[in-house]
């Protein structure tokens, strides 16, 4: 092959280097006026600027000059207006928050029971206020505090369901359906179907409060288990106890009520009506959400212990009121209820809320259940310890046995110098000018004798106990904390006084 000219050999790498050169060049050129181009259209549409603009861009602008005009004659804020007005043709939907009248209650009662029982359901019932029914087996005779009332739905004929479990009964699948049915009377612009007993006192605002904090367009499933450990083993952790109350979405309720009937007949050895819920709620694969204040109490005795250390949540509902002791002593059971709804108006949201604090000076430990008790300690016990249930009341199998509850407990002192002294509510109200509740507590009587330890003032002088509280409707809309409690001077004999309030941010509950 014959060889190339040396003049064709030196061109190819300078053609080479020149298109190169030539790409290089064009690209910074094109990058430039891309960089002047957007500056000036962000520095157009922002506050003009006192500070002389870089050499660079002085040369070669005379193409923007035409943009820059029509810019300038602008307002700065021309943009944002555009975008607000973009914003507010499209505004998002409102949502209004979940409120009382959103919520359809289901009272599981009989006509045998009713006329006795319907009176814990008038305190807490709100005529006007509330939607819901009691569900009967059967008509009653009129009543004259109907108005008062729930109105009375009876119940849609179940023999057709089998039922086989022979400690049970089988109303259990009457009352089962009761979601069901409220479904299936079309009411409108429903969020929850709440479910509950005949002898279950609920704190309404708190049960509003904490449906509340969950979409009720998606499946939710509220309630708790029971205090007892063996009862959750015979029946589930994962259930709703429905003496206790449960609350149900009601877009889950829709979807219930479409395979409710074939999922009971599937269970016909079960025992009661929640555990049959519970049943199709796991062939829905919808877990139990819990909720520690609504309260079963399968419990037996004085049920001041659990109260008095209840847990930092809003109290929903209290249960087996025939069975445990009157809440408050000396009183008849419904009497002891109408006194807690004293201090349940004033302050639903802080209602049986326990303060822990310390009376240095004297060397005592006091505890406030607000609207509820206050319990004077000798000497010091750690918050810890405080915060643990008493066992003042007996398991619903009658065993004195911290083994068998399902929450942790403590034993009762044996000695006497280490046991409380018990004051309980007698008057609350709010004063306005302090915006503040004032509730007394006063000594429950004891044949506890003096404690002759001459290390801790004797507190068996103390008759009552005074607690100033500042009411937070806002309470649970804020990670739970309990409140802090002081011990104040006073020159009233035979009185502590007490103020209640949020912790600061750094405070501790410590001697």
């Amino acid at each position: 092959m014959k060889e190339k000219p040396k003049a064709l050999k030196q061109s190819i790498p300078w053609v080479k280097t020149s298109l190169i050169s030539s790409s290089i060049h064009s690209l910074l050129k094109i990058s430039i006026y891309f960089i002047i181009f957007f500056t000036f259209l962000i520095l157009s549409h922002t506050p003009k600027f006192t500070y002389p603009l870089p050499i660079f861009f002085t040369k070669n602008c005379s193409n923007i000059n035409a943009f820059t005009k029509s810019t300038s004659s602008q307002n700065p804020s021309h943009f944002i207006q555009n975008q607000t007005k973009i914003n507010t043709q499209n505004p998002k939907p409102y949502i209004e928050k979940t409120h009382l009248h959103h919520i359809v209650f289901g009272i599981a009662s009989s006509a045998k029971l009713w006329d006795q029982r319907k009176n814990y359901t008038k305190l807490w019932w709100r005529p006007n206020e509330m939607r819901g029914f009691a569900w009967l087996d059967k008509t009653v005779r009129g009543s004259t505090d109907s108005a008062t009332l729930p109105p009375v739905k009876i119940s849609s004929n179940t023999s057709r369901f089998k039922y086989v479990n022979k400690k049970g009964d089988r109303s259990a699948i009457r009352i089962t359906r009761i979601v069901s049915e409220i479904v299936r009377l079309g009411l409108e612009n429903v969020r929850w179907i709440v479910m509950g007993d005949d002898d279950t006192f609920f704190v309404v605002d708190n049960l509003v409060r904490v449906l509340s904090k969950y979409d009720h367009n998606q499946f939710y499933y509220i309630g708790s288990s029971s205090e007892s450990h063996l009862q959750n083993i015979n029946f589930s952790y994962n259930m709703g106890y429905g003496g206790g109350g449960f609350a149900i979405s009601y877009a889950l309720a829709k979807t219930l009520e479409k395979m409710q009937d074939r999922c009971i007949r599937r269970y016909p050895k079960l025992y009661g009506s929640d555990d049959r819920i519970q049943a199709c709620m796991a062939e829905l694969g919808v877990p139990l959400t819990k909720e520690v204040g609504f309260h079963q109490f399968d419990i037996y005795g004085n049920p001041l212990g659990l109260l008095a250390a209840h847990p930092t949540a809003p109290l929903v509902s209290l249960h087996h009121l025939d069975v445990i002791e009157p809440i408050f002593p000396n009183m008849g059971r419904v009497q002891a209820l109408q006194r807690l709804k004293m201090a349940m108006k004033l302050d639903s949201a802080g209602l049986m809320q326990q303060s822990i604090c310390y009376d240095k000076a004297r060397n005592w430990t006091a505890s406030i259940s607000w609207g509820y008790s206050a319990q004077i300690y000798p000497g010091f016990i750690p918050a810890r310890e405080m915060e643990i249930p008493e066992r003042t009341f007996v398991n619903w199998y009658r065993k004195d046995d911290g083994a068998a509850f399902s929450f942790n407990t403590r034993t009762l002192a044996r000695d006497v110098c280490k046991r409380p002294f018990v004051y309980v509510l007698s008057n609350a109200l709010h004063n306005p000018s302090t915006n503040r509740t004032e509730s007394e507590y006063v000594r429950v009587s004891s044949s506890k004798s003096k404690c002759s330890q001459t290390k801790i003032v004797d507190p068996s002088n103390i008759r009552i106990v005074e607690v100033h509280k500042r009411p937070d409707p806002n309470l649970w809309d804020k990670p739970p904390r309990r409140n802090c409690c002081r011990v104040l001077p006073t020159k009233e004999e035979g009185t502590v006084v007490i103020d209640v309030d949020a912790c600061k941010e750094s405070e501790t509950i410590g001697f």
